[in-house]
């Protein structure tokens, strides 16, 4: 290709990348311009966030080269691209939760004179990029007590810190609110107004259409085409994502809801820092045959609510009944044979063991049943595969080496549909699922809520948690917004708009319980 007169901030061109049983980027060109927001699309597992670790020195690619502003260049490794100007925020922040927000932005390189670290230059410093650039934090919090919006405003901070100029953002609104999500967007655009060069992965078309200039899409492992935004639609993106049309509604018969399945009454939950309480006295019921979604921006209780009723963190005080069960109190796989299932929010922490293969991962909490395990509590491996190859093939979860994949090698997306495809398939009572859909493309987004919609319709009870105001619309029959810890209204979605729950979730309006 013809250099034109300005060369390119960054080319990748022709680059291949092989795992064991799998061409992760098969031949890939991207070319990013100085100055613009250049997104990366594909469905989960089509090669964006391997073709990313590639310019950012943590893979080396077979074949293909590298250029900056026109010349070739070697990134060996973090140190080289980070030389280089180049920076990137992972899909999983890599923060050290023990730090201080300014501790882990300086982190690897402090400031030192004569030996001694110069923390108030570098806290200066953190504070006129966050003011600049409207990343609003707080530098003495501590990383394990911060909500992960802030996480990964520590993370952009981090980057520009250390002056990069290509800045990668890797599914960089996976975890936010719509409104951190806004200013996210609103960031974005002020960096590349500065001159920064903006390669952000996504599969949200709306968010592409709103601030991306122009979008390359990849699709298993190939390079499908670069189009510029403003002449395209979401649409025409999707079909060169996944190959087909994909159907953006939900599609679901009113709700018939029967018998009360949970029942929540003035629970209340410490916080993590246990300097409070996250959750404070909140009642509430899932009924079979009903979706109900708990709305809020994060961090006002919701995630705690989930713990106490999952039995991830002790309850302080009232009740909690699956089917007129008491489990305020129960060991976690008392609540899981029980009938409770949980997709967690934290799928590292939460829901997989990853350095376990997936048919491993997909029998966790069943290990134990006569199916899966003989009289003399020997494991039966092969029951343990043909069960994980039925569920792998059901919910199309792709990986290298299939039920032998080791969980902490596949993409974040197939990890998500692990989990789900374990969790429905046990056939529970109660689904908790707390943002099921995040990191997933539109193909798979569109098989999940179905999957979801089909154990309502079996007449079994769903507690969904969200941040996306799209899915709460699209999946829920009975939506109750969370706000500092309680339900401060309760809304229907056929007929609330999203600008009534926005008020509720900003804490401005409140039902009268």
């Amino acid at each position: 290709m013809e250099h034109p007169d300005t060369p390119y901030a960054i080319e990748m061109l022709h680059i291949t990348k092989r795992f064991p049983g799998i061409i992760a980027n098969d031949d890939i060109t991207l070319q990013l311009k100085r100055g613009e927001i250049h997104a990366l699309l594909g469905e989960n597992g089509a090669g964006k966030s391997t073709l990313m670790s590639v310019l950012f020195g943590l893979y080396q690619p077979e074949e293909g080269e590298i250029r900056k502003d026109g010349k070739p260049v070697r990134v060996r490794d973090p140190n080289d691209a980070n030389a280089l100007g180049i920076g990137m925020v992972h899909q999983h922040f890599k923060l050290v939760e023990c730090f201080t927000v300014l501790d882990n932005i300086i982190l690897g390189v402090e400031p030192c004179k004569n030996g001694f670290l110069q923390k108030e230059e570098a806290r200066k410093k953190v504070l006129d990029l966050s003011e600049k650039y409207g990343l609003r934090v707080d530098p003495d919090a501590l990383v394990e007590n911060i909500t992960v919006g802030m996480q990964q405003r520590t993370e952009i901070l981090k980057m520009l810190y250390r002056d990069n100029e290509i800045l990668i953002l890797d599914e960089p609104t996976a975890v936010l609110t719509p409104q951190e999500i806004d200013e996210l967007m609103e960031i974005m655009r002020n960096l590349a107004a500065e001159g920064k060069s903006i390669l952000f992965i996504s599969h949200k078309l709306n968010e592409i259409m709103s601030v991306a200039n122009r979008c390359s899409v990849l699709r298993k492992g190939k390079y499908i085409g670069t189009v510029d935004i403003d002449k395209t639609t979401p649409a025409e993106l999707s079909r060169m994502m996944v190959g087909r049309d994909v159907e953006f509604k939900v599609h679901k018969e009113p709700s018939k809801p029967g018998d009360v399945v949970l029942d929540v009454k003035d629970l209340t939950v410490a916080s993590k820092s246990h300097n409070n309480n996250a959750v404070k006295g909140v009642s509430f019921q899932v009924r079979a045959g009903e979706i109900v979604c708990i709305a809020g921006i994060d961090g006002n209780g919701q995630t705690e609510l989930v713990y106490g009723i999952s039995g991830l963190e002790p309850v302080k005080s009232g009740t909690l009944t699956l089917l007129g069960k008491d489990l305020t109190h129960a060991p976690i796989r008392e609540r899981s044979t029980s009938g409770m299932s949980h997709i967690p929010e934290d799928r590292h922490k939460h829901g997989l063991v990853l350095d376990y293969t997936l048919e491993d991962n997909i029998v966790l909490q069943r290990y134990f049943e006569p199916q899966f395990v003989s009289g003399a509590g020997f494991l039966k491996r092969k029951a343990i595969r043909d069960y994980a190859n039925t569920l792998i093939e059901q919910y199309d979860v792709r990986s290298g080496q299939g039920p032998v994949t080791i969980a902490r090698s596949m993409s974040g997306g197939n990890q998500q549909k692990a989990i789900i495809a374990r969790e429905i398939d046990r056939g529970p009572e109660l689904l908790i699922a707390v943002q099921p859909t995040r990191g997933l493309d539109v193909g798979a987004i569109e098989y999940i809520h179905k999957q979801i919609v089909k154990v309502r319709d079996q007449g079994k009870g769903v507690l969904l948690v969200s941040l996306e105001l799209d899915e709460v619309m699209a999946l829920s029959d009975r939506i109750l917004v969370m706000y500092e810890g309680e339900i401060v209204g309760e809304l229907d979605p056929k007929t609330a708009t999203t600008e009534e729950m926005g008020l509720y979730m900003a804490g401005a309006k409140r039902k009268e319980a």
